[in-house]
């Protein structure tokens, strides 16, 4: 009887020890001391950022601080044992604040997979090979949380990245914020951004990861190629049209109104411009050296209050006789064999798989290139546990997060909305964020996000902002379902004569040259607009540019 009491105590004593070590973390970097000595900043060249050991500002809390703007950063720890991602559940979580916010540089966490046994924790760089990396990144038209799995062809021995599509954006404000990857061993990878779920996605699915982990079974035939005689046209001019007898292609697009008479009034004498009469010749003025001196020219006063002056011409209108370029109209290709695709075959780097093949976690670096300083980073973990990730955040994070959501109410308030983004405002950044990370939009993401960033800096446009992008929506939805613009009816001829617009003289920043200088780093030989309909749109349709 005793022995057998012995043994339930036995039991109830071990299933303690394994809930108490099952609550623990795998790894847990508080930072709550200095990093030296733990952490090996690496020696490779062009890695001259420094870090710091620094309080959060308004707190007492340590973390890992980019202390410098402009400077590439790479820092390493090492793990007295590698973790493996193949059993059970994971959670990888860390807490960044962006105290400085973040215009340009990343904020994320690289999970590196065990090196070879020569490599030294100093040439951690770049290159150094990972198995996941997870954070915020922002600059231009990146704005992502990302989520890259590297994960190994077992046919080919060869790595690939496997990104997560549509990632949740990052958060706008120079608060504390926690990331969280959680993956599970049914292959549910899930993305929250302080505790509340952003994402979730299966690696297994193509719809989630580019490229998909599994590769297709087929690929197209790299030695097929189109016969010569294949025809791809679906229409062909008619061979058999003939152009009309009375179709003129020299008549002009507009004619002179014949009909148009001279307003009275017109003041045939007057010049459109006239020499400024308050200018007056500068003291330092140099005739010889200058050339004759003129006064600048001003509209003519006279012609403002009268219909017009200088020489009259009878307006201009269109011509009812115009029809352009003849062209034969096109009819059904009776050659046409559709489009051309190359044959099928098995693909040689298909394999199929139940769960990925993870390699371990051996180490944790940070390698990151940054325009901004006062990058923090914080608690920094590893558990096998949600309850444990959860646990941590409500501990360390949530508190000081508490603490400067008040502080920037505060300071909003203070300040008024013009100076500031309203609760309301960062809502809708937010959501225009996410639109701009709509697929069939890909072709203008750049000028959206442009067109973001000047929002969230101006706060008083941002009802201008949300119209545009708006606009932009439509007028690309419209493209997509119906296929381009609708004709222009032509103008009706008219007699009404308008006043002649004085020539303007030539300014700085006129919106000419404000067009010339678009940026152009995502777009390349733009297509004619009546050939493409998806390409961006115009810019007269583009409000967008308004904010240029």
């Amino acid at each position: 009887m005793g022995g057998g009491r012995a043994l339930l105590l036995l039991l109830v004593v071990s299933a303690l020890l394994v809930q108490i070590r099952a609550s623990d973390p795998v790894f847990y970097e508080p930072f709550e001391e200095s990093f030296q000595g733990r952490w090996v900043v690496s020696g490779k060249d062009g890695y001259t950022g420094v870090w710091k050991h620094e309080k959060s500002d308004g707190h007492e809390d340590y973390g890992l601080l980019v202390s410098e703007k402009a400077k590439k950063y790479a820092i390493i720890k090492e793990l007295d044992q590698p973790v493996t991602l193949k059993d059970g559940t994971v959670v990888l979580q860390f807490e960044v604040r962006l105290q400085n916010g973040l215009e340009c540089g990343g904020a994320y966490l690289k999970y590196i997979r065990p090196q070879d046994a020569s490599w030294d924790a100093k040439e951690f760089d770049n290159e150094s090979p990972y198995t996941i990396m997870f954070g915020p990144d922002k600059c231009g038209s990146t704005n992502k949380v990302h989520f890259i799995l590297k994960h190994k062809n077992p046919k080919t021995g060869k790595y690939v990245e496997h990104h997560l599509k549509f990632p949740p954006s990052v958060p706008y404000d120079k608060l504390s914020h926690v990331y969280t990857a959680i993956l599970k061993p049914d292959n549910e990878v899930r993305i929250l951004v302080d505790g509340e779920e952003k994402k979730k996605a299966n690696f297994l699915s193509a719809d989630d990861f580019e490229p998909s982990l599994i590769p297709s079974k087929t690929i197209p035939d790299p030695d097929d190629k189109k016969p010569e005689d294949w025809d791809e046209r679906a229409k062909i001019p008619d061979p058999d049209a003939v152009k009309p007898d009375d179709w003129d292609e020299d008549a002009p697009m507009e004619i002179e109104d014949e009909e148009a008479t001279k307003p009275e009034g017109w003041l045939d004498d007057e010049p459109e411009e006239i020499d400024d009469p308050e200018a007056i010749k500068p003291e330092d003025w140099d005739d010889e050296e200058d050339g004759e001196w003129e006064a600048p020219k001003i509209d003519n006063p006279k012609c403002e209050e009268g219909p017009g002056c200088g020489e009259w011409k009878k307006p201009m209108k269109q011509n009812p006789a115009y029809k352009g370029k003849w062209h034969a109209p096109l009819i059904d290709n009776p050659n046409y064999k559709g489009i051309w695709k190359p044959q099928e075959i098995p693909n040689p780097e298909y394999f199929e798989l139940d769960r990925p093949e993870f390699d371990p976690i051996a180490a944790i670096g940070i390698e990151i290139w940054t325009m901004q300083d006062g990058i923090l980073f914080d608690n920094i973990l590893i558990a096998d546990d949600e309850k444990v990730a959860t646990s941590i955040l409500e501990k360390t994070w949530k508190p000081k997060y508490e603490v400067e959501k008040e502080k920037e109410k505060a300071e909003e308030a203070a300040a008024g909305s013009a100076d500031g983004l309203s609760e309301f405002q960062k809502k809708i950044f937010d959501v225009l964020y996410k639109i701009a990370d709509i697929p069939f939009l890909a072709p203008y993401k750049s000028k959206i996000i442009d067109v973001i960033e000047k929002g969230e800096k101006q706060p008083n446009i941002t009802i201008g902002v949300l119209v545009s992008i708006i606009v932009v929506f439509a007028t690309v939805l419209f493209r997509v379902l119906f296929g381009g613009k609708k004709p222009v009816a032509p103008a009706k001829p008219t007699t009404e004569v308008k006043k002649p617009k004085a020539p303007e003289a030539d300014a700085a920043g006129s919106s000419g040259d404000k067009e010339d200088e678009e940026d152009e780093k995502d777009e390349t030989a733009a297509p004619r607009r009546d050939s493409c309909h998806l390409c961006p749109p115009p810019d007269d349709l583009v409000p967008l540019l308004i904010f240029s």
